[in-house]
């Protein structure tokens, strides 16, 4: 079984720290959740006589999310947190859940994480990109929130349409499918670049490729999360992870029509020498 497929789980508690999410992105963020499984349990975390929770308590009923009140016994000190492990680790002794769901950019969770993912679930943690690198770490997949609510036109052709427009002023006369080039050209230079993500591909492709060369494109995306569980295509501001291995230029990339279904192609990349 694949690490995609592992992914999937079914039954999930969704646990939010109110201190640390963001009410506007919460939308998004259980648009999100949907893929990997089904939300059984919706709790948010917090002190609801604050005034500064004000936003979330407008998205509590239209969402189905459950509220627990933890009053702040003392300045400083961060009883929220507390409240929600002691909530994690009664769920998962219930032994009903396939996965968790941890919304916050603290890393006080780092350790609720590791134990959740010694008890064989996984973990999806969701937060901002200035969350702790333990934390990330800790969770089988991690997902920064800045990216969520973005669409493909707000992302790849948002970013090209500008590229295009500045070099469209460095040259009047450039057809604008001329310009589109340029700038797929200097966004490939861009990423081949970044030797962090050019390292992170080199290492999932050698891990998962075929003796002819060859390496499918779902286990291979499943194994750059198993070595990067922050990785996801949208930080880099493609939709798809084919889109990104195209841009990079790094890899051939050959579609294969599958047996049962030859509607349906399957994305197989290899290494350019």
């Amino acid at each position: 079984m694949s690490r995609e497929v592992q992914f999937k789980s079914d039954r999930l508690a969704v646990l939010i720290d109110a201190d640390n999410a963001n009410a506007d992105l919460i939308e998004s963020l259980l648009k999100e959740i949907a893929k990997y499984g089904t939300s059984h349990v919706r709790r948010i975390y917090g002190d609801w006589t604050s005034s500064q929770l004000g936003k979330w308590k407008d998205k509590l009923n239209k969402f189905a999310i459950q509220p627990i009140q933890q009053f702040r016994y003392t300045v400083g000190k961060n009883a929220t947190d507390s409240a929600l492990i002691i909530d994690a680790m009664d769920l998962l002794y219930t032994r009903n859940f396939d996965g968790f769901c941890i919304i916050s950019s603290d890393s006080d969770f780092t350790r609720l994480a590791s134990r959740i993912r010694e008890s064989g679930l996984v973990v999806y943690g969701f937060g901002e990109r200035k969350t702790p690198l333990a934390f990330i770490s800790a969770c089988d997949k991690f997902i920064y929130t800045e990216i969520l609510g973005r669409s493909k036109e707000s992302t790849t052709s948002g970013t090209l349409d500008h590229a295009v427009e500045t070099v469209e002023k460095d040259s009047k006369n450039l057809a604008k499918d001329a310009a589109s080039q340029k700038v797929e050209a200097l966004n490939s230079q861009k990423l081949q670049r970044d030797q962090e993500l050019v390292d992170l591909l080199k290492d999932a492709y050698k891990a998962i490729a075929e003796e002819d060369g060859w390496a499918n494109l779902g286990p291979f995306g499943a194994q750059l999360t198993k070595i990067s569980p922050s990785f996801d295509q949208r930080n880099y501001g493609y939709e798809k992870l084919g889109g990104l291995i195209r841009a990079t230029d790094m890899f051939e990339v050959k579609e294969i029509p599958h047996d049962k279904n030859p509607a349906a192609k399957g994305i197989h990349i290899k290494l350019k020498s």
